[in-house]
């Protein structure tokens, strides 16, 4: 299940409510909040860069260097949240441990906040509600489910990992389609037959191996979130065991080229419909 062709589609789907928005005098504009230049930030931001031009997104770019104050970072924030001509922000996380992430979070306007930093933006994947947006990861996890025309309804979801950038929120998005899911971690006894039990499972818990071959059984789906670096084999890695899994399962993400090739073409998606928000 590779995410190139989902994020093809999902662009494409795109550029015509781009040109709608253009017809009525609004360019879709997203905000980029960088705190100095960590190389995944980087990486990062030229996919964002791409897709933004390949959807037709506005692009305004607000760098700081890693020393900034907290004063600066908020000024910033401030401004973003002022002007109407930015729809979203994406503001890049971790920030230097010298500033207040929460503090920066809080100041985002959540009808700004496209990739769910902000308490507002969580409560909307809670309660189902439009106010903020999920995470744009995921996000983009529903997005290849459906894609590959995965059934939602009734299946049995198991959730391998807590936390709020994913495991929380996809849990909630994936409740929100009638899943009955599972939330599973790293302390789960038995993992395996938590696992094993699953229509699909979705693989978020920031650990190499932690999805091996006693967590697979036929006809399964397997959503491999992760991104690991792997020193032995000098490679990056997801959360399962690919090698293992993969002649068991149904379907599998790989890991590059999954999830999070998704991620971008749904912070696109984001903007627009922060645009079209604005314009009823």
């Amino acid at each position: 299940m590779k995410g190139a062709p989902v994020a093809k589609a999902l662009t494409e789907r795109l550029v015509p409510q781009v040109e709608s928005l253009a017809e009525k005098g609004v360019r879709p504009t997203l905000a980029i909040v960088r705190v100095g230049e960590r190389e995944d930030d980087l990486s990062y931001e030229r996919g964002a860069t791409k897709r933004a031009d390949k959807v037709g997104l506005g692009l305004r770019k607000f760098v700081l260097p890693a020393d900034c104050s907290q004063e600066q970072l908020m000024h910033v924030i401030n401004e973003v949240n002022e002007d109407s001509s930015i729809h979203g922000c994406l503001m890049f996380r971790p920030l230097p441990k010298t500033l207040d992430e929460a503090a920066a979070c809080a100041a985002l306007d959540p009808a700004k906040d496209v990739d769910c930093i902000t308490t507002g933006s969580l409560y909307g994947v809670f309660a189902s509600r439009p106010l903020g947006f999920p995470p744009c990861t995921a996000e983009a996890v529903v997005e290849l489910l459906d894609y590959y025309k995965v059934p939602l309804d009734g299946a049995k979801v198991t959730v391998v990992g807590r936390s709020l950038v994913i495991g929380k929120p996809v849990s909630m998005m994936l409740q929100a389609r009638n899943a009955t899911v599972t939330m599973c971690h790293t302390h789960t006894r038995d993992l395996a037959a938590a696992c094993k039990d699953a229509d699909i499972v979705v693989a978020a818990a920031g650990h190499i191996g932690t999805v091996g071959a006693a967590c697979a059984a036929p006809q399964q789906v397997v959503i491999d979130v992760g991104i690991n670096w792997d020193e032995k084999a000098g490679m990056l890695v997801g959360d399962v065991d690919y090698d293992a899994v993969e002649p068991v399962v149904r379907a599998i993400t790989p890991v590059p080229g999954g999830v999070g090739s998704v991620t971008t073409a749904v912070l696109a998606k984001h903007v627009v419909e922060a645009a079209q928000r604005t314009v009823g």
